[in-house]
């Protein structure tokens, strides 16, 4: 990962791989087939507390950490374009597509839609709250302006996103237990 963000992802080759890990094309490639299967794992392997969701009964607030936490490690400075590469390869690599979805973006995307759906549960919007919906509502503006170089939000960016996504989720009340009826 270090030599992708400091030589840049398209530059990086297995050679290159090799030499600084300090073992042979050939170690390498009985482990991986290519160059995005070996950044990919090592993408994955960094991610840990980065992607995870807090829980604090507070929807907004956890999503705003997450998101920040998200936006800040991945979707700028070097590592943004390392992302960017993994993805833009995925494009002809269906393996490759297919490792980042099962790896790195399914895992997350069932984490989010847990989190929404214990606030749900809580009462924090609507019970008939589409929420695979409100997962690519929230995370699919960060990756269009990824994929198109069009800057990372700023943080009050993000909570701003958060608001119009989860004020379309219904009606909104405080964390806690709900009302007795």
């Amino acid at each position: 990962m270090e030599l992708c963000t400091t030589e840049g992802y398209g530059k990086v080759t297995i050679e290159a791989i090799a030499a600084r890990s300090g073992v042979s094309k050939k170690t390498i490639y009985r482990w991986w087939p290519a160059k995005g299967a070996v950044v990919l794992e090592a993408m994955v392997e960094m991610v840990g507390e980065v992607t995870q969701f807090p829980d604090t009964g507070d929807i907004v607030t956890d999503l705003r950490n997450q998101m920040i936490a998200v936006v800040d490690y991945f979707m700028t400075g070097p590592r943004a374009a390392v992302y960017a590469g993994i993805i833009a390869e995925t494009q002809h690599d269906e393996a490759l597509a297919r490792n980042l979805l099962e790896q790195l973006l399914e895992p997350r995307i069932r984490a989010a839609q847990e989190r929404l759906r214990r606030a749900r549960d809580q009462g924090q919007f609507a019970p008939d709250a589409d929420l695979e919906m409100a997962v690519d509502l929230l995370y699919g503006p960060i990756y269009y302006r990824l994929l198109l170089h069009l800057g990372a939000y700023s943080h009050k960016q993000i909570g701003a996103l958060i608001d119009l996504v989860i004020g379309s989720l219904g009606p909104v009340r405080p964390a806690g237990p709900p009302p007795v009826q």
